[in-house]
């Protein structure tokens, strides 16, 4: 399954231009963000994963069902912390704290444009 320029700015758009995971911001274009996460089409089925402090299956975070803020926080060198199972877990599978992923973020929250301020 592929998905289209225009779901993908559909997405895009409906996220109010951040990505919904990690609240990086994405500017005019969509092109940088995933639009898979939830189903992913690369896998088939990403929606849970071992709980890495549980040991237990752990359903994903889902930006279209639970609140961001309740499942992350953002620590002051840019890395994101779980503060749920699904928290943590969706860090672990998303890969949200590879050291590029830090750095791109720690460098936007330096301008001031890290977290991306979302109006969805």
């Amino acid at each position: 399954m592929t998905v289209s320029a225009q779901q993908r700015r559909f997405v895009f758009e409906r996220a109010g231009r951040c990505c919904e995971y990690c609240r990086f911001g994405g500017g005019r274009q969509p092109v940088d963000f995933h639009t898979d996460h939830i189903v992913a089409v690369k896998h088939g089925a990403d929606v849970a994963a071992i709980g890495p402090f549980t040991n237990e299956a752990t359903r994903l975070f889902n930006p279209r069902q639970q609140d961001w803020d309740e499942h992350f926080q953002i620590e002051s060198d840019a890395s994101l912390s779980g503060l749920t199972p699904e928290g943590r877990a969706t860090v672990l599978v998303l890969r949200m704290n590879e050291a590029p992923r830090i750095e791109q973020r720690f460098g936007e929250q330096l301008l001031g444009n890290y977290p991306c301020q979302s109006n969805p």
